[in-house]
């Protein structure tokens, strides 16, 4: 069984953003390999690895994904279910109640650090451009209400840490996050809910020192994200 990228066909970090005019159904795009990518495997169909987790099509013609080198040319479903084997149990939450272009940066996020799951709590559809198709690798799930998030995360025992600067909010730093909880992040401009505030167990929030009152919803998920890896996670692999 032959991995691993062939010789002499290096990636280049470039996004590829799936609502453009030359995207594909899967987000990739017509472009040399010297832009995003890598191209066709070399030496032809005869040198194709022996693996079933590699995708034919990808091998032909190349792999213009935004993916870690590790996964080229791995077909979307032997992505995900590697993924699946080393997922994080911490969970990210985010209210939809307007449609808040923040959404997909967040899942995007959270398949960076691998979350078990996004929640999207309110209105069913949400804005994907932020994603850049990361949720195609990202388990999502809707819930109609923060109380149907909140009954959910009951009947799986984990805690709901809302993130946000209210009044009463607590330190994100040097707060011990639980190993499996669920991470509850607002609208932008509103903050959390409400609703989200009571429900949650504990309101933390970011650290901020210029004149700013409030941190984009996006970043302020990544910072607690990376909160959380930082206290529980090794390592990435390689």
């Amino acid at each position: 069984m032959r991995v691993g990228l062939p010789p002499r066909c290096a990636s280049t970090w470039s996004d590829v953003r799936a609502d453009e005019p030359d995207a594909t159904h899967d987000g990739t795009a017509e472009a040399s390999p010297e832009q995003v990518g890598v191209g066709p495997w070399p030496g032809g169909p005869e040198a194709w690895p022996d693996d079933p987790r590699y995708d034919r099509e990808l091998l032909e013609h190349g792999d213009r994904r935004n993916v870690v080198d590790r996964y080229r040319y791995w077909t979307l479903e032997a992505v995900v279910a590697d993924l699946d084997t080393r997922r994080h149990p911490f969970h990210v939450a985010v209210e939809n109640w307007a449609h808040d272009m923040n959404i997909g940066s967040v899942v995007r996020t959270a398949n960076a650090f691998a979350a078990a799951e996004v929640h999207i709590v309110g209105r069913r559809r949400w804005n994907r451009r932020g994603a850049m198709v990361t949720d195609r690798y990202q388990h999502v799930r809707h819930h109609p209400s923060v109380e149907d998030l909140l009954a959910w995360a009951t009947a799986e025992g984990l805690p709901v840490i809302g993130i946000d600067n209210v009044p009463g909010s607590v330190p994100l730093e040097g707060y011990p996050l639980p190993l499996a909880c669920v991470l509850l992040f607002g609208q932008e401009s509103v903050g959390l809910s409400p609703a989200a505030q009571e429900a949650a167990t504990d309101v933390l929030h970011i650290a901020q020192y210029g004149s700013t009152r409030s941190l984009n919803a996006g970043a302020a998920a990544a910072i607690a994200m990376h909160a959380w890896v930082v206290r529980h996670a090794g390592p990435p692999p390689v």
